[in-house]
């Protein structure tokens, strides 16, 4: 289990926004929930629109990509940029901070450490 630090999450934000680079997105939309986070500081970096649903020409971002479920439905939204901060599988239509492992085990700075482990075990037997 890999539990990621605020700084680690400052880090993350400043390699999006160099990710994005100059281009002017219409905005910036976090998928629930923990995209949310990373929205909002994005937001304040980008001085973009923190937006409700995404829309064309928007940031699309995510905490983490490992089935790609939560992703997929912005894949063809015209113009969008999609950005997660960890990926676990090589980005495709995607694009990541960092990519690990799909074994490996993120709790995320604003997630709750104690319950990461009860988290993990409900997840993986969803999936199994």
């Amino acid at each position: 289990m890999r539990t990621l630090s605020w700084h680690e999450f400052d880090q993350a934000v400043e390699r999006i926004a160099q990710l994005v680079g100059d281009r002017r997105c219409s905005g910036i939309h976090g998928i629930p929930r923990g995209g949310l986070v990373l929205a909002v500081a994005l937001s304040h970096r980008l001085v973009l629109p923190l937006l409700a649903e995404s829309q064309p020409g928007c940031l699309v971002v995510d905490d983490v990509f490992e089935t790609g479920r939560t992703l997929a439905p912005h894949r063809d939204l015209a113009g969008a940029e999609l950005v997660v901060w960890i990926s676990k599988a090589e980005p495709e239509w995607w694009r990541a901070v960092e990519v690990t492992s799909s074994a490996e085990w993120v709790v995320f700075p604003w997630e709750n450490a104690v319950r990461a482990e009860a988290d993990e075990r409900r997840y993986r037997a969803e999936r199994s």
